[in-house]
């Protein structure tokens, strides 16, 4: 399986390592490049797992696969580069930085492809919606709070594209994972409000707080989004006929109506293992549109954005 990589930063490199595990595990021989556009050089670790690198893209080159994991306003144009090169793409969220970009031009017609969603493989989100079926759901509350600061240890915030909106950073953008999620749950809202802008001591340029409310026909639902909780805070609370659902993705747990709390704590990593095994198999032999399609993670973007 011969698989390109667009840009190696940190999420990059976890899906080149976790690409070779997972496909070590089926049995698929894997040769991988990396188009980069930086001239660091890459750990020793890292560059043990790529077949070559360059700085532009081969003529008449041809790929099995490419994983679209540079900053998210050069996924367009990238993608556009890409048409008709590679059979199945894994673009990283979110899909671009805006939403007015039409997916015909920049994908062949037919093409393979699936949008970055790792929360849907965390082994407290598979808990619950393994459970909502049996659940009568009235609200939701959404909360997803951190320290932007602490995200990348060692590297001063203010470079990276988190805090440049001219990068598509922002939170509202940045915590897509969140509306992507609620989707995936319970479709897309009927009507919805969205207020956001950046009120911290950061120093960015991107919004640092986003807060919605959103309306489903038999339930209604909170988001609260930000780049300035001290403490990680990551969890979905279902208020329901029976009682309280609430799924705490940074513990790792489900507390039940009856207060019952089941434990899926978990390495991160494994979400992603989970992830790219789907993906190899989708590549390898899946047919017709994947479980999060760009047309759906566009949709997603117009929601995170306020744009319904």
């Amino acid at each position: 399986m011969d698989v390109l990589f667009v840009g190696l930063g940190s999420i990059g490199t976890r899906h080149l390592k976790n690409l070779h595990a997972v496909a070590a595990q089926k049995g698929i021989p894997v040769r991988a490049w990396a188009l980069r556009s930086s001239s660091r050089a890459l750990p020793e670790e890292t560059r043990a797992l790529l077949a070559g690198e360059f700085t532009s893209l081969p003529e008449h080159a041809r790929y099995d696969a490419a994983f679209i994991t540079n900053p998210t306003h050069l996924h367009f144009g990238m993608l556009q580069n890409l048409r008709g090169k590679a059979d199945t793409l894994f673009i990283e969220k979110p899909i671009f930085e805006r939403t007015d970009r039409a997916l015909a031009d920049c994908l062949a017609p037919g093409q393979k492809a699936y949008v970055a969603a790792p929360m849907r493989w965390c082994g407290t989100m598979l808990a619950l919606k393994k459970a909502l079926p049996a659940l009568s759901v009235y609200s939701a509350r959404v909360l997803c709070s951190s320290y932007l600061p602490g995200w990348r240890p060692g590297v001063d915030y203010r470079t990276v594209y988190s805090a440049h909106k001219d990068m598509g950073g922002g939170v509202t953008i940045d915590l897509i994972h969140e509306w992507d999620y609620l989707v995936e749950l319970f479709g897309k809202p009927e009507k919805m409000y969205n207020f956001k802008g950046t009120y911290s001591h950061l120093e960015i340029d991107s919004d640092d707080l986003s807060v919605y409310i959103a309306q489903y026909p038999t339930l209604l639902c909170e988001v609260h989004l930000d780049y300035f909780g001290r403490e990680y805070r990551r969890s979905i609370e279902l208020l329901c006929k029976n009682g309280t659902v609430t799924a705490d993705f940074g513990a790792g747990t489900l507390t039940l109506e009856d207060g019952t709390v089941q434990n899926y704590a978990e390495p991160v990593n494994e979400r992603y293992l989970r992830e790219m095994a789907y993906f190899l198999d989708y590549a390898q032999s899946g047919a017709g549109p994947s479980v999060n399609t760009p047309e759906t993670a566009l949709d997603v973007l117009k929601l995170t954005l306020g744009e319904l």
